[in-house]
C-alpha cells in the first residue's frame, strides 16, 4: 500500500529541516520534488500528492527553512543561495534512496521562482521542471512602500520582521482553501528586509538569464490568468526568453494564485500528468 514518511535532513549549514515523502505501494515511474511557496508549507501539498501517487509517482517535498516545521526566523534568509542550496541537499538526498527513477522539480510561487533559479544553476540530473504561478512580478498587493523600506533597512536591520501584505482571497476561488490557509497554524505572514531583497534580486537575475535555461531540459510553466499575486506577464516574459527546446506554458483562464487547489484543480493536474507522461516516455 502507498505510505507517507515524515523525517529530517540536514542542510549544509547544520540546520535541520523537516521532510516528508509520499510513495506509491510498487516502484515510482518518477519523483515529483516540490517546493512550496513563501509563508505555506509542505503539508499544504497533500491533495496534490493524493492525485499522483496512485499514479506511481513519488511525491518529495520539505518545510523550507523559516516555514512551517522547520526552524528559522518566519520569512528571513540572509541569502537566497541558502534555499538553493538547501534544496540542493534534498535532491541529492531523493536521488540517492532512487538513482535509477527520473527526478522532476515542481515549485510554486516562490517555490515556482526557486526550481527556475536552481535549475539553472544545477541542471544536471533533472528529467524536468513545472513551475506553477512562479514568483517573477510583483502582484498589485505589494505596496511599493515595503519594497522601499525593505530595501533601506536590508543592511540596518535585516532581520526586521514585516507583514508580507498577502491577501489570502487571491489564492483561489475555493473558499474552503482560502478558510484553511487562514486557519492553518503552519502558515506564516511574515518576511524580513534582506528575505524581500534576496527574492528580488533573484526575481531580475532569473529573467535575465532564461536564455540560459539548457537546451535539453524540459520546461512546463502553469499559471492562472487572474492571479493577482503573481501576475502571469511575468512567468511569459520568462517562457519567452527561456532556452529549453521542449517548453510548455498554459494559462488557466479565471484561476487565481494556486493552480493547483483552484476550482476545477482537474484540469490542471491532469495536464501536469499528461505532460509528465509525455516525457517519460
Amino acid at each position: 500500500m502507498a505510505s507517507h514518511v515524515e523525517d529530517i535532513f540536514t542542510a549544509s549549514d547544520g540546520l535541520e529541516l523537516f521532510q516528508q515523502c509520499w510513495l506509491p505501494e510498487f516502484k515510482a515511474k518518477a519523483n515529483l520534488v516540490v517546493a512550496h511557496g513563501l509563508g505555506e508549507h509542505s503539508g499544504r501539498y497533500r491533495d496534490f500528492a493524493a492525485w499522483f501517487v496512485p499514479r506511481s509517482y513519488a511525491v518529495h517535498s520539505y518545510d523550507h527553512r523559516g516555514h512551517g516545521k522547520s526552524p528559522g526566523q518566519r520569512g528571513h534568509i540572509n541569502g537566497w543561495a541558502e534555499y538553493r542550496e538547501d534544496l540542493r541537499v534534498f535532491l541529492a538526498q531523493v536521488k540517492g534512496r532512487f538513482p535509477q527513477t527520473p527526478t522532476f522539480l515542481v515549485g510554486h510561487s516562490m517555490g515556482g521562482l526557486m526550481v527556475l533559479d536552481y535549475a539553472l544553476h544545477y541542471p544536471e540530473g533533472l528529467s524536468g521542471v513545472v513551475s506553477s504561478g512562479p514568483a517573477l512580478e510583483y502582484g498589485a498587493d505589494v505596496s511599493r512602500l515595503l519594497l522601499f523600506a525593505a530595501r533601506a533597512m536590508s543592511h540596518v536591520a535585516p532581520r526586521m520582521r514585516m507583514d508580507n501584505g498577502l491577501d489570502a482571497e487571491g489564492l483561489s476561488r475555493n473558499k474552503q482553501v482560502v478558510q484553511a490557509y487562514r486557519e492553518d497554524p503552519l502558515v506564516h505572514g511574515w518576511v524580513s528586509p534582506r528575505f524581500v531583497t534576496a527574492m528580488g534580486e533573484t526575481m531580475s537575475s532569473t529573467l535575465q538569464n532564461a536564455g540560459r535555461w539548457p537546451a535539453d531540459l524540459p520546461l512546463f510553466i502553469i499559471h492562472g490568468g487572474a492571479d493577482p499575486i503573481c501576475p502571469p506577464r511575468g512567468s511569459l516574459r520568462f517562457f519567452e526568453q527561456a532556452g529549453a527546446q521542449d517548453k510548455s506554458r498554459q494559462v488557466y483562464s479565471g484561476y487565481l494564485h494556486e493552480s493547483f487547489n483552484e476550482i476545477g484543480r482537474e484540469a490542471v493536474l491532469g495536464d501536469v500528468t499528461a505532460w509528465l507522461e509525455a516525457r517519460l516516455g
